[in-house]
């Protein structure tokens, strides 16, 4: 027995009582299922008259009207591209200021020979003549002193934009 409080300590769910099963979930009961190919509410409530949960519209705006949105500018003025060239979509930007370090970090050296080792061992092409290696670290190792790895690392910059560098333009130590 329990000394909680709420009764005693076995299992008092009815296993066999009333439930969720096919009857408990009707044709009703999916409110997007009564949404029309168009879009539009079907035979809810207000179909009729345009009107969704009360307001008019979608989300409480007209058909074919502009809203002013919070900072002031209209949605068609939101959809066109911004000229400002970064931003949080990352797009690709021609490398015309580079901004980071020229040098490879332990991190990217990290990353890059371990991957190119994989790759190695996954039984791709090997880019420098081998002297007996057959340690694929090793070989990526060797590749790398040659800037032969054919690999290009995207550095994320604080604004959301991006600078892509090739292996063979870093420094290495």
């Amino acid at each position: 027995m329990s000394d909680d409080g709420y009764g005693g300590g076995g299992d008092d769910y009815d296993y066999d009582g009333p439930g969720f099963n096919e009857e408990t979930f009707d044709e009703g009961y999916d409110l997007l299922n009564n949404e029309t190919q168009e879009g539009e509410t079907g035979d809810g409530d207000g179909a009729g008259d345009g009107q969704t949960n009360g307001y008019e519209g979608i989300n409480g705006i007209s058909n074919g009207q502009d809203h002013e949105v919070a900072n002031g500018d209209t949605q068609a003025q939101q959809e066109e591209p911004s000229a400002s060239g970064s931003g949080l979509r990352g797009e690709r930007q021609p490398n015309k200021v580079r901004i980071t370090t020229p040098y490879l970090t332990k991190y990217e050296r990290a990353r890059v020979l371990g991957t190119r080792a994989l790759q190695i061992s996954m039984n791709a092409p090997v880019l420098v003549p081998l002297d007996g290696e057959t340690d694929a670290l090793q070989i990526a190792i060797k590749e790398l002193s040659q800037r032969k790895i054919p690999l290009i690392i995207r550095r994320y910059l604080p604004d959301g934009s991006f600078e892509d560098w090739s292996v063979s333009e870093l420094i290495t130590d």
